[in-house]
């Protein structure tokens, strides 16, 4: 196989729109955002609930797809790193990952916390968290 092409089922709605004044992470000031899912996928949306986290896998579609290594957080006083043990937004396939909280889910709409994610960033999927042992 040399490739797989993968569409996206929903996008962003958020306020951030320049990469350069993004959080880096979530937890570091990120603001609430809402994720439009299409209407095709609507029915898998039917048992998210408001207060449930769930790992939401972006397209980071505005990446270097070129870069192997980074200085961690932009600072060149740190050395390069691999970019595969980092978490930059640059890499070969820039798949976002982020842990977020349901806030409120309206139709196609789904309301999250804490979002790093730029404005029109495409949705791959979501996924729960699972309790290691109640889940299985």
């Amino acid at each position: 196989m040399t490739g797989f092409v993968v569409h996206p089922i929903g996008w962003v709605e958020s306020p951030l729109r320049d990469r350069a004044a993004a959080p880096r992470q979530g937890d570091e000031g990120a603001p609430d955002a809402w994720l439009r899912f299409t209407d095709t996928a609507a029915p898998g949306l039917r048992d998210l609930t408001p207060g449930t986290e769930v790992l939401l896998l972006t397209w980071l579609d505005r990446a270097d797809r070129t870069t192997l290594t980074v200085h961690p957080r932009g600072d060149l006083t740190r050395p390069a790193t691999g970019v595969f043990s980092t978490r930059s937004p640059d890499r070969p396939n820039p798949i976002g990952l982020h842990r977020v909280t349901i806030l409120a889910v309206d139709g196609t709409r789904v309301h999250v916390d804490a979002l790093e994610a730029l404005d029109g960033t495409p949705i791959l999927d979501v996924k729960p968290i699972l309790d290691p042992v109640a889940d299985r």
